[in-house]
């Protein structure tokens, strides 16, 4: 499954905000019993369960949108096993290399004819959506019904999203009684299957946005590359269409007809963040702030009733007021993932010092190690690598505060001058479908110009950052589409001409009405009729100093007050 994945786009009938996910479905039946001849059926049943994913995450303010399915019948483009963890790698690999440059979207899943080891029916890395790394998924399809894999591909896509299981501690409402399937994020799934998101869905959902994961959930789908042809009422603005707000029942937008997908009578727009009253808002207005240190703004073009695509920071950029580096829209840092992992408060936890790093991840086990390895084993890290590994903090709680699942590791190291250094790692057990988050995350600065990527901590030279950012003559940064964005006064391509701020793909940051000459000109008339009224002020004034009795000096006072004015 491929997905796309859009946040946010004010949408009438939804509430303020609404997110687009494009979403890629693979699935490889070459295992199964009589596969060829039910290839068409077996799409079929995808579809269903794409609907239904749609479904459940519109309830989030979340639109799932379907660009890609395939069916694997002539062979496993990817090595897929009986093992989770190394077809998920094998998978994320595959979609990173051949996938995604072919197939732009922001999520894959996998849905696997292949029975899992053990209890597991799905695995996903959490807050990973929209990497280029590990946005995606691999889900058993374990039942008869369509249905299951749909319940199981959500959960997995929740995941993605930031969301956590809804383990009893964390005292979670749902709406749905157990015997009624329970939510979508239990920890095991059982019938009837769940249909519905808990508090703490949306909670771990809302938290993950404010941090910056999902930074390619704002820009609307490309819809001509959107699965099942088209169709007026499906809410998306199709060719020959000029607006689209859902079926009949559920349109509540006052600019849009929703039989025929037409504007209303005086109607210029009917959606985006760019459209009130259904006219376009001047060119210059903001329409989207920045969401984090690492993100930048977008204002409307005047031309176009939807807010431009997200962009951010190019990877490698330094945060400000934060020492750290930018990396997918976020500041990553060692600190950050400390607290998450600790918490907050009098003794706020904060990272070990840098031989505790080196110590413990050498060690290549469950509790110190940079990862596993294509075959699942643990890998050692190098010394250069250390601070890429399983994070080590100091302070904070007495026990992690990510979950009851999660266990404290505490390592003393004596050192050379006397005393030791206490070094605090996590295991952290959030299930059989999600990898390791007491790892280091991968964009955490690592040492000077330094980042963690596939678990080494490379230079940032290597993301091109540099290059890039030397194009923008000083006054602007480089953004994630590796074009400048301006300051104020300047304007793209190169911001070293006069303009009005922003850049080829963020629209202006002021408005276009007035010409930046034309400023100029009025802020100079200005202050030159400031200049002469002085001056007329002045030389009244000692005019009447004058007819009083002249200056002591026997000087013309008129004349000194001209010249201490003039000069």
């Amino acid at each position: 499954v491929w997905l796309n994945i859009c946040v946010p786009l004010p949408v009438e009938n939804e509430l303020p905000h609404v997110t687009f996910t494009t979403m890629h479905i693979c699935e490889n039946c070459v295992t199964k019993v009589s596969c060829y001849p039910l290839k068409h059926l077996l799409k079929s049943a995808l579809l269903i369960a794409g609907a239904a994913v749609f479904q459940f995450y519109r309830s989030l303010n979340i639109r799932v949108a379907l660009v890609g399915l395939e069916v694997w019948s002539d062979g496993d483009k990817c090595s897929i096993t009986q093992d989770p963890f190394t077809s998920l790698h094998e998978f994320l690999d595959w979609r990173k290399v051949k996938l995604l440059p072919q197939r732009p979207h922001d999520n894959a899943q996998l849905i696997s004819g292949v029975y899992f080891q053990g209890t597991t029916i799905g695995m996903a890395p959490i807050m990973s959506m929209c990497t280029v790394e590990q946005s995606g998924g691999i889900v058993m399809d374990h039942s008869d019904n369509p249905l299951g894999a749909a319940v199981t591909l959500a959960h997995e896509l929740g995941h993605n999203f930031g969301m956590n299981h809804d383990t009893p501690e964390r005292g979670c409402g749902c709406r749905a009684t157990v015997d009624r399937g329970g939510c979508i994020m239990t920890p095991s799934t059982g019938y009837p299957f769940p249909t519905v998101f808990s508090t703490c869905s949306k909670k771990d959902l809302a938290a993950s946005l404010e941090k910056g994961v999902g930074m390619c959930l704002f820009n609307m789908p490309e819809v001509k590359v959107l699965y099942g042809g088209q169709k007026c009422g499906n809410g998306y603005v199709e060719e020959g269409e000029q607006c689209d707000c859902g079926d009949l029942e559920e349109c509540l937008n006052p600019c849009c007809n929703a039989s025929t997908c037409t504007l209303k009578e005086e109607a210029v727009c009917a959606h985006g963040q760019c459209c009130e009253d259904c006219q376009l808002k001047p060119a210059g207005t903001p329409c989207r702030d920045s969401s984090n240190s690492c993100d930048l703004p977008e204002f409307c073009t005047g031309a176009d009733p939807h807010c431009p695509a997200n962009v951010y920071l190019h990877d490698g950029h330094t945060c400000q007021g934060v020492d750290g580096h930018c990396y997918n829209g976020i500041c990553q840092t060692h600190e950050q993932q400390c607290i998450t992992l600790w918490g907050q408060g009098e003794d706020s936890a904060k990272p070990a010092p840098g031989i505790c790093f080196e110590r413990v991840n050498s060690a290549g086990d469950p509790y110190g190690n940079c990862g596993k390895d294509a075959k699942g084993s643990f890998a050692k890290c190098e010394a250069r690598d250390a601070k890429c590994g399983k994070i080590q903090c100091q302070g904070g709680a007495n026990r992690p505060v990510i979950g009851t699942n999660a266990v404290s590791i505490e390592t003393n190291i004596p050192l050379q001058e006397g005393g030791r250094i206490l070094c605090r790692g996590t295991h952290v057990y959030l299930g059989d479908d999600m990898p390791d988050p007491g790892l280091v995350l991968t964009g955490t600065k690592c040492g000077e110009n330094m980042m963690c990527i596939n678990r080494q901590c490379q230079n940032i030279s290597v993301l091109g950052v540099h290059d890039c950012s030397a194009k923008c003559s000083g006054h602007g940064v480089c953004n994630n589409n590796k074009n400048c964005h301006c300051e104020s006064l300047w304007a793209p391509p190169f911001c070293d001409k006069a303009g009005f701020g922003g850049s080829m793909d963020s629209g202006p940051m002021r408005p276009t009405g007035i010409n930046h000459v034309s400023v100029i000109i009025i802020l100079l008339f200005i202050s030159i009729y400031s200049v002469h009224q002085c001056v007329c002020v002045c030389f009244c004034t000692c005019r009447q100093q004058q007819c009083d009795g002249g200056h002591p000096g026997g000087v013309s006072v008129s004349a000194v007050c001209w010249n201490n004015r003039v000069h």
